[in-house]
């Protein structure tokens, strides 16, 4: 057999294994159902009485190069199914939704900690890269955290149907690239600023050092790190590395000193380089590092100039590593690479027949591109794709700016299954004006995005705007509850970015302006308490149902509006949440579960209610006490629930004067003055 059949036959043999290693094995024996999936169990459960009062089906497809496994439970005589369960996860394994309700409000959800919410049908393990759920149409589920990456389940209803979905990002979500075994997602907090929208091109050497002085003073308290400097620095025509590296004369100090005085202010320094070829005379000088076009010449292209050669690793190190390890070298962190879809579109998919010519896929050409730069910044440093979607660079990148220039909040429910799953969201900087600064900030803040901020200092020096960063910084790590988009207009036609030839504006596929709800929720899971944050950036869902947030109908909740600091009282069943405050465009509405003594309702420190700043807080010997995070100058609130029938006695807090103790109805405010930052204990006693 001539050597090339024998490679091809191993091909497919190869791929055979591998398809049969995605199958899940399925056991059902008087009852008892156990699955395993590449050699471990993920799933033991148990049907109660005899197993054979029930019917149990099996079935297996493969549409479209996805895998599905069903597995229907009914009883014989057609009453009730009870299914009891242990599913079993791994590392970054989360509790979710795996589909839309039918009915009922829209809401992005994200959470914080292990989830307990009631929506809650399924579980990711995103190491494995599979999904297993119960269908939420009919039967009664619960799935709960136990610890250990473990989850209990149960699930009642007239028939209980099961769904085992391998390779659930990679193929039933069309993320060809997301390998998840060889990557993990940047879990550590990305707050900073973003010079494009203050300065644009014109930003200076001057501008940079002022900038960084004031947010050094004025935000880096409260969580900013990254302060990035975008488009203007660099030489042009912009072509051989020396243009990158050799500032212009508006930076007449040197890149090197740049980042050294930002990190001299305590700040990360961020950079923005873009991959186009504006020069060409070199290009021209150096064919052999470009993509050719049908005469042979250096291929162009709109926004990309000369489109450099990703399947010539002589053009990668020529062209690419001097530019990353240099400004490595220089001490830069953060780097934003801007014009990729372009390389992608106006380069590699408009020419496509140079690199069918030479058998190499173009993915992986665009691959090598990113995956040299990553190579050179090394893992420990922020690496975010610009702009629109990039299915192609899953895995290499920590964060993708998800649309268009200018923030939109509408691309986080439409990308909202991605975020911190596949890579860390960006909606792009927020300009604290009067009618989004806080819409802008909730938005970011709840799902856990990337938050940069893009204003001229002068803001953060006098306008009372700069509240609605300070509150919202820094993001907290949260996980997606829900593995689906909740609008999915978006996500459903990435498979288009393949042979898209324009990045000249937004795509069908890319993060757009408009979206199907303006309803944010945050669940927030800590070892001494639960509760649920709530969003609302628009009026048109009038009823919030309690339930079709996750929580308990049965149960009376404490529901406080966190920018207006408003006690809205205790709710059942649903709430409504009024008119919204022109001064903030929004709302945050904190749920808390009421119980029969004080308690917590929020600070005034975070966006969170106390996720990011409280440390515990517990209630015990008629005391109600806590540690908390401050900053110093800034005086910290606590405002706390008191139930009719108690009276209150002391207060006492180490760290920290108390300048405010006020009660309204039933609620309690306390302000702490701290003299320096730290944390703070502070306890209420009763009688």
């Amino acid at each position: 057999m001539p050597v090339k059949n024998i490679l091809l036959a191993c091909l497919v043999a190869c791929s055979f294994v591998c398809a049969q290693a995605q199958n899940a094995n399925i056991k059902t024996i008087d009852g008892a159902i156990t699955i395993t999936y590449m050699g471990k169990l993920i799933f033991t459960g148990k049907l109660p009485g005899n197993g054979l009062q029930y019917r149990i089906n099996q079935t297996q497809q493969t549409v479209g190069g996805k895998l599905y496994q069903i597995i229907t439970f009914n009883d014989r005589k057609g009453r009730e199914v009870a299914l009891a369960g242990t599913i079993y996860g791994e590392d970054e394994s989360i509790a979710c939704e795996s589909e839309p309700r039918d009915h009922g409000i829209k809401v992005v959800r994200h959470v914080v900690g292990p989830s307990n919410n009631l929506l809650n049908n399924a579980v990711y393990n995103r190491h494995g890269d599979w999904l297993l759920s119960i269908d939420n149409n009919s039967p009664a589920i619960t799935i709960q955290p136990q610890g250990n990456n473990q989850y209990s389940l149960q699930a009642k209803g007239g028939e209980i149907v099961m769904r085992f979905r391998p390779q659930y990002y990679k193929q039933h979500r069309g993320l060809a690239y997301f390998n998840p075994t060889q990557y993990t997602v940047w879990k550590k907090p990305v707050v900073g600023w973003c010079s494009w929208f203050a300065y644009y091109n014109r930003i200076t050497e001057a501008d940079v050092k002022k900038t960084a002085d004031v947010i050094s003073a004025k935000l880096k308290p409260y969580g900013l790190e990254y302060l990035q400097i975008d488009d203007g620095f660099q030489q042009v025509p912009i072509g051989i590395p020396d243009t990158w590296l050799q500032a212009n004369a508006k930076f007449p100090s040197g890149l090197e000193n740049l980042a050294g005085y930002i990190k001299s202010k305590g700040l990360v320094p961020g950079i923005w380089t873009n991959v186009s070829f504006a020069d060409s005379a070199a290009a021209y000088q150096n064919k052999a590092y470009f993509v050719k076009n049908a005469a042979g010449q250096p291929a162009y292209g709109n926004w990309v100039g000369y489109v450099m050669d990703g399947s010539n690793p002589a053009a990668v190190q020529k062209l690419f590593s001097p530019v990353y390890s240099g400004l490595k070298k220089d001490g830069w962190q953060y780097f934003k690479m801007d014009a990729l879809r372009h390389l992608k579109y106006e380069g590699y998919n408009t020419y496509a027949d140079y690199f069918a010519a030479k058998h190499y896929n173009r993915d992986e050409a665009y691959r090598n591109v990113v995956k040299d730069v990553r190579k050179q910044i090394g893992q420990e440093n922020y690496l975010l794709a610009c702009w629109g979607i990039h299915p192609e660079l899953v895995g290499l990148v920590d964060g993708c700016r998800i649309g268009d220039d200018g923030y939109s909040y509408a691309g986080l429910a439409q990308f909202n299954s991605f975020n911190n799953i596949v890579w860390r969201n960006d909606p792009d900087h927020i300009e604290l004006t009067p009618n989004e600064a806080y819409r802008s900030c909730t938005a970011t803040s709840l799902t856990g995005s990337a938050f940069l901020l893009t204003d001229k200092p002068e803001k953060y020096e006098g306008s009372l705007l700069i509240e609605a960063a300070k509150k919202s910084m820094p993001v907290l790590y949260t996980q997606p509850g829900q593995v689906y988009d909740v609008d999915p207009s978006k996500s459903a036609l990435i498979h288009m970015a393949a042979v898209e030839m324009s990045g000249s504006g937004p795509r069908p596929f890319d993060a757009g302006r408009s979206t199907t709800t303006g309803l944010f929720a945050l669940e927030i899971n800590k070892p001494f308490e639960n509760w649920m944050l709530l969003g609302r950036l628009d009026e048109r869902d009038k009823t919030i149902p309690l339930g079709e947030l996750g929580l308990d109908d049965n149960k009376q909740y404490l529901v406080f509006e966190f920018w207006s600091k408003k006690f809205e009282g205790v709710v059942t069943k649903q709430f409504l949440p009024g008119v919204i405050d022109s001064n903030y465009h929004c709302q945050v509405f904190c749920f808390r579960e009421k119980l029969n003594h004080p308690q917590l309702l929020a600070t005034n420190r975070h966006i969170s209610c106390g996720a990011f700043d409280v440390k515990n807080v517990q209630w015990q010997n008629n005391t109600l006490s806590g540690s908390s995070e401050v900053v110093a100058g800034d005086d910290y609130v606590v405002y706390v629930y008191e139930p009719d029938g108690l009276v209150f006695e002391t207060i006492s807090c180490e760290g920290a004067a108390v300048v405010k103790n006020d009660l309204a109805g039933n609620v309690r405010t306390i302000a702490l003055s701290p003299s320096k930052a730290g944390v703070v204990n502070w306890a209420l006693g009763y009688q």
